[in-house]
């Protein structure tokens, strides 16, 4: 198979994402990230919020070189970017760093401070929402981490579906995956991880608006606690 080169309609694209869906329900992860290669080429990439570099590790096997896309929201934890610049020096990947349309100090002066603790998902709009759509431009396909095990929110979460909203195809390669098959794998390949994740964190995303995890919660309770917010948009 040779990746697309040419302009494909909306209706072709969404068609293919609803059949590769159906055909590769049941396949391994490399297999699905084989196949998005081969069918996008360089107009496929992956996302990482750098909690762990699985998906980017999983892609660079099937496509040496690949665009592996952060957000940089200027909330993030040290060890966040610190684990983007490990991946970035380590991995067969080429890192595209996303930033927002405005400084954290920029968005203060126009919105207010901490606008995350009043409205978080303006703030999630403007921080990541709009610079992953500014940064999806040039792209037909996105990868992204997302398991069904992870919050009621994600279980139907198919391993090939369709974006409406950037009208686009998402691939979530390791959507029938565990946390104990994740675990597995990171250990198996030494997979970077966020060191977050040893320090009581199940899910890292911004720091005003994580927390670690209590026993018995699940790895989504940490973020926004105590909102009815359980995703920041990107998935929505």
């Amino acid at each position: 198979m040779t990746a697309v080169t040419e302009e494909r309609t909306t209706d072709d694209l969404k068609a293919l994402a609803e059949q590769a869906g159906r055909d590769l329900e049941d396949a391994s992860a490399p297999e699905i990230l084989r196949w998005a290669a081969e069918t996008f080429g360089k107009r496929f990439c992956v996302t990482s919020s750098m909690e762990d570099a699985v998906v980017a590790h999983l892609a660079s096997r099937a496509m040496p070189g690949v665009d592996v896309v952060f957000l940089d929201t200027g909330y993030h934890f040290p060890e966040t970017i610190g684990t983007r610049d490990a991946v970035e020096a380590v991995m067969d990947v080429n890192v595209i760093t996303l930033t927002p349309r405005q400084t954290v100090a920029e968005q203060d002066a126009e919105y207010g401070p901490k606008l995350h603790d009043r409205d978080p998902d303006l703030c999630c709009k403007l921080r990541k929402v709009q610079p992953l759509e500014r940064g999806l431009t040039d792209y037909l396909a996105w990868a992204t981490g997302l398991r069904r095990d992870e919050s009621p929110t994600r279980a139907n979460t198919p391993v090939v579906g369709w974006d409406e909203k950037r009208q686009k195809v998402k691939i979530s390669p390791i959507a029938r995956w565990t946390q104990d098959d994740v675990d597995a794998y990171v250990a198996e390949h030494g997979v970077l991880t966020n060191p977050l994740l040893m320090d009581g964190y199940a899910s890292v995303g911004c720091a005003p608006c994580t927390r670690r995890v209590l026993e018995g919660e699940d790895a989504r309770a940490g973020r926004w606690a105590g909102r009815a917010k359980t995703e920041c948009g990107l998935h929505a």
